[in-house]
């Protein structure tokens, strides 16, 4: 797993990231964002850099929604390093934030349930969720017939 490491995003990744995550987001499997939400949102994503910080293979984000509540989302690797652990630490990243800031309980709404099963998320029906986390959820091409799986793990 050499020539790669994470670190928090930086303003000159934001394009990448966009690009990283509009691939994805062709494929269905997350929910596309916009420039300025990736902009004002920057501080809340991790990426995957290569050693020489010239390229960007993947990211997350944590958003804090709520008084002891936070979510993962925008969970991205590029194919050419999947199935290396990347995700896992990405997740781990943002989970670390989470309980550094004191926010002890996470969401996730995906469409990859088996990958956080395995990190101990556990699925729960949306309405679990407070309404506060629905609020990005108007702007979403799905609403309100979303099909992504609520997770959460409590740490």
């Amino acid at each position: 797993m050499s020539g790669f490491f994470l670190r928090k995003a930086r303003i000159e990744d934001v394009k990448t990231i966009h690009m990283l995550l509009m691939e994805c987001a062709k494929g269905e499997l997350l929910l596309p964002r916009s420039f300025n939400q990736l902009y004002s949102h920057l501080r809340d994503f991790y990426v995957l850099s290569s050693d020489d910080n010239k390229t960007i293979k993947g990211c997350c984000a944590l958003s804090i929604c709520w008084d002891q509540l936070a979510e993962i989302r925008s969970l991205v690797v590029h194919p050419d390093l999947q199935k290396q652990g990347w995700g896992r630490k990405l997740v781990e990243a943002c989970l670390s934030e989470a309980v550094t800031l004191g926010v002890y309980k996470v969401f996730t709404l995906t469409y990859q349930r088996d990958f956080f099963a395995k990190m101990g998320f556990e699925e729960v029906t949306k309405e679990k969720l407070p309404q506060k986390v629905w609020a990005d959820c108007i702007h979403c091409p799905k609403f309100p017939e979303c099909d992504e799986i609520a997770m959460v793990m409590e740490m």
